[in-house]
């Protein structure tokens, strides 16, 4: 492993007020949340990978108009026609920590690139999603085991924002359900058919997603309980430590990506919108949302409709072959052909004999999970469940059964 990067012991920057991007250190935020702020405590090991932001350059039936920027998985809310890639590339590296405390301990490195690179906007979603999981690791009530763990950073002298993440596993809820749909594909293109042991499987996989929509929604309950929201809901934004469906008993999912989460305090709701919750707040006056209480309930039915797609995402695709169905495949199903319309939605599906074991895990609880998707995609935002009500709801439970 290397070294890290040189640099100015992390003057990273954050956010006081909406729109100030202040250039001053964390002293007083660093000592409460004891992360390690200089970059002599780390070892920088291989690139992982990277990935972009979505821009949605055009849409029907949306309010937004054009050139509006989301993270990967922000297209809850849109008729999606052309998309395009943002301006803020993130790199991940292998790391660990290499002094103190917590040496040892292995880390993920999310690199958001200089403000030549990336503008403005990657130093404010670095500086945001600092300071929301400073907020969060800060609770009296102790962290939460359901969200990414922030362990410290820095910024290179090229300006580079170098955030360091407890490594709790490398893959996503993305990578698992590529994983089952492909091995859905070798299964059957091999003629693969045992009926006891296919029954298994499926038995299995939906207690596994179960498990993962478990984790997701309690780590959702967590944030609107201390007033944030995620606003970059999607497969991608879930780490899990395993992906082995026999292992389901120990999965940990948590939720990461929190570059776009909204402070909806009521003293943050009263002032003036932040950059980049613009788009949040421009919606919420469009569907009548304009107290401070009527935005905030706004802001959170908006995770929820993210959560609802994701979890369609879930319900669908570990469960069938590789490229039968992908995520923005089933939000346009979903919103522009059956119009939120679940009960037209699975008669379709259920003519379809490759989406079979979707409809038929939906269908459990009789039809329990057709009935908490509708909730959490309901047209009107005042109808829609909050997250601990999701997780009390019947389809939460009867996978595990």
């Amino acid at each position: 492993m290397l070294r890290a990067p040189p640099d100015s012991l992390f003057p990273l920057r954050h956010i006081h007020k909406p729109n100030s991007l202040l250039r001053t250190r964390t002293t007083r935020f660093c000592c409460k949340a004891s992360l390690i702020t200089n970059s002599d405590s780390f070892e920088v090991g291989r690139l992982i990978g990277s990935y972009g932001f979505m821009n949605i350059t055009s849409s029907s039936g949306s309010p937004l108009g054009e050139d509006t920027e989301y993270s990967s998985g922000d297209l809850g809310r849109l008729r999606v026609q052309d998309v395009g890639e943002g301006s803020v590339k993130i790199r991940l590296y292998d790391g660990r920590v290499s002094q103190g405390p917590l040496k040892g301990t292995p880390v993920v490195f999310k690199v958001y690139p200089g403000q030549r690179a990336g503008g403005n906007e990657a130093d404010m979603m670095a500086a945001n999603e600092l300071n929301a999981h400073l907020f969060l690791q800060n609770s009296s009530n102790g962290i939460c085991q359901n969200l990414a763990i922030l362990l410290g950073g820095f910024e290179t002298k090229t300006g580079e924002q170098w955030l360091a993440f407890r490594n709790h596993g490398k893959s996503s809820a993305a990578d698992y359900a590529k994983v089952m749909s492909e091995k859905v594909s070798r299964n059957r293109a091999a003629g693969v058919w045992n009926k006891f042991e296919q029954e298994e499987t499926i038995k299995r996989r939906r207690y596994f997603v179960t498990k993962l929509l478990q984790g997701i929604m309690r780590g959702l309950a967590y944030m609107h309980d201390h007033d944030r929201l995620h606003q970059s809901l999607g497969p991608a934004s879930v780490i899990l430590n395993t992906i082995t469906e026999r292992d389901a008993a120990y999965l940990v999912p948590r939720l990461r990506d929190l570059a776009f989460s909204v402070d909806i305090g009521y003293s943050n709701l009263e002032g003036d919108p932040g950059l980049l919750s613009e788009g949040l707040w421009r919606r919420a006056s469009t569907a009548g949302a304009f107290t401070p209480m009527e935005k905030r309930a706004f802001g959170i039915s908006d995770d929820i409709y993210e959560a609802g797609l994701l979890l369609a995402y879930l319900a669908f695709v570990p469960f069938c072959e590789a490229g039968i169905m992908d995520g923005l495949s089933l939000q346009r199903l979903l919103e522009s052909t059956f119009q939120l319309d679940l009960g037209a939605t699975r008669e379709y599906c259920l003519a379809d004999d490759r989406l079979l074991d979707a409809v038929k895990f939906l269908d459990l609880g009789d039809g329990a999970g057709w009935e908490l998707l509708q909730a959490m995609l309901n047209p009107d935002f005042r109808k829609r469940p909050i997250a601990q009500a999701v997780l009390n709801h019947r389809f939460m439970t009867v996978g595990i059964l």
